[in-house]
């Protein structure tokens, strides 16, 4: 049958939004955005201010000069006050009794009118006449000019200047607004360019990242230079992939060397049953059930290991409580069947944290095999070292060679003598007790001896008393 051929498989394009380098680039441009707006409100009113200001001093310079030269029955000429756009003089009326040039024909440049005791107002107008605004300085004459000049009629004096081009129509603000816009979006793009560039690295460890798959492990990600934040996740991703294919590969080691150490009694089994129902009349049924009782047996002990194993080496150290090693070790020296003697020389108490029954289990399980192994006799010490309980579990046998040392505590790894002296171990002993004392932070060691093999174990401790335990 003929299948249709598979294109490549494309990935789904990511939204903008939710790239990291858009986000950055888009609150980076909006904070810009605020905080150059609120900057730019405060320039543009303080430039206001200061240009008002300034108009306003001339307007009011000019009003005074105006108002001082004015003599009973003379108003002297609008040109001798200065450079102003408009000059009017307002009696009590609303009338207009003189003017400039500019202001002729015009009405009251505002209908203000400044009371006694305040007499000079700043006014910014907006006259029917002008496309412009009037920055207007109304005064009101004072009451003695009032008298000698206009028989005690008020009258008022105004002096307007157009507002700045600038001002008026709105080119301040609009230049205002032009360059914040420019620097937030050279901020925008200058974010997204850097955050781009940092990120460049992150893209390239995703990448690998993503093609990495169980069935290949050697893959690592590219380190770049330095030793910043993303160098130091290519590093630890790196370390990362390390461990995990040391451990699958030790998972795929575990489970061929497991499934080899269980297909030995299983295909004992089956012969046995094969042959019991090939040749009922010749084989005893009662041997038979008798045998396979004690192959299904040893499968119930090499699952036990199995799980115990396991279950320390996923769920490492459980119900930690403080105990007294010597102590301890007393007990499991006390429990041991009897055969070759079992010599005990605790110097101190140490204390440690750690769950009893685990760390009996490696007690037992040292002291068992030191018991099957030696010659004539095993001797244990406890002691303290600085900060760690030392236990050394001595004894007179063959030993193991140097070759060997590390081998024996990997799983179902059995020498020749061990197959020997035990036909029907299961070989996790050693490795479940080397698990268990990492778990607890300690170490498990074999050191060389004069003549046997010398288990050295070692945990840290909570204190450590100095006087010597009971032999």
């Amino acid at each position: 049958m003929t299948g249709r051929r598979q294109g490549p498989v494309t990935r789904r394009r990511r939204p903008l939004w939710r790239s990291i380098r858009a986000r950055y680039a888009l609150i980076v441009g909006s904070l810009f955005l605020i905080v150059l707006t609120l900057v730019g409100a405060f320039v543009d009113g303080w430039i206001r201010s200061k240009i008002d200001g300034d108009v306003f001093r001339d307007t009011r310079h000019a009003t005074f000069a105006w108002a001082d030269a004015m003599r009973p029955g003379y108003v002297p000429p609008t040109e001798s006050i200065g450079h102003v756009d408009y000059v009017q003089l307002i009696d009590d009326q609303g009338r207009v009794v003189a003017s400039n040039a500019a202001a002729a024909g015009k009405p009251p440049l505002t209908t203000v009118r400044p009371p006694p005791d305040d007499r000079i107002l700043n006014l910014i107008e907006y006259p029917s006449w002008d496309d412009r605004s009037l920055l207007v300085t109304a005064m009101r004459l004072s009451p003695q000019a009032s008298y000698l000049v206009w028989n005690g009629r008020p009258h008022y004096v105004y002096v307007g200047v157009e507002e700045p081009p600038g001002l008026a129509k709105h080119y301040l603000e609009i230049g205002i607004g032009v360059a914040v816009l420019f620097a937030s979006a050279i901020a925008t793009w200058a974010t997204w360019v850097v955050v781009g560039r940092t990120l460049r690295p992150v893209k390239a460890i995703s990448e690998r990242m993503r093609v990495a798959t169980a069935s290949d492990l050697s893959l690592r990600v590219p380190t770049p230079p330095g030793d910043d934040e993303i160098a130091q996740l290519a590093r630890n991703s790196n370390q990362y992939l390390e461990r995990l294919e040391e451990a699958v590969t030790a998972q795929r080691r575990f489970a061929s060397v497991a499934s080899h150490e269980l297909r030995s009694p299983v295909a004992a089994l089956h012969a046995q049953l094969d042959e019991a129902l090939t040749y009922p009349q010749e084989v005893d049924p009662h041997e038979t059930m008798q045998t396979a009782l004690r192959t299904t047996e040893r499968f119930q002990a090499i699952i036990d290991d199995l799980l115990a194993y396991t279950r320390v080496k996923e769920t490492r150290t459980s119900a930690a409580e403080p105990l007294d090693l010597s102590v301890l070790l007393q007990e499991e020296t006390a429990a041991l069947p009897s055969g070759t003697p079992v010599r005990l020389d605790a110097t101190c108490h140490p204390t440690v944290l750690g769950s009893r029954v685990q760390l009996a289990g490696v007690l037992r399980n040292l002291l068992t095999n030191a018991q099957r192994h030696a010659a004539s006799r095993v001797d244990v010490t406890a002691e303290c070292t600085g900060e760690q309980a030392v236990v050394t579990v001595q004894d007179d046998g063959a030993g193991i060679a140097p070759e060997d040392r590390e081998r024996v505590f990997e799983p179902f790894v059995r020498l020749e003598e061990g197959r020997r002296l035990d036909p029907g171990g299961g070989g996790l002993g050693l490795a479940l007790s080397l698990e268990t004392v990492n778990a607890h932070g300690g170490s498990l060691t074999i050191e060389d001896s004069p003549r046997g093999a010398r288990f050295v174990f070692r945990l840290p401790v909570v204190n450590a008393d100095r006087e010597p335990a009971r032999p």
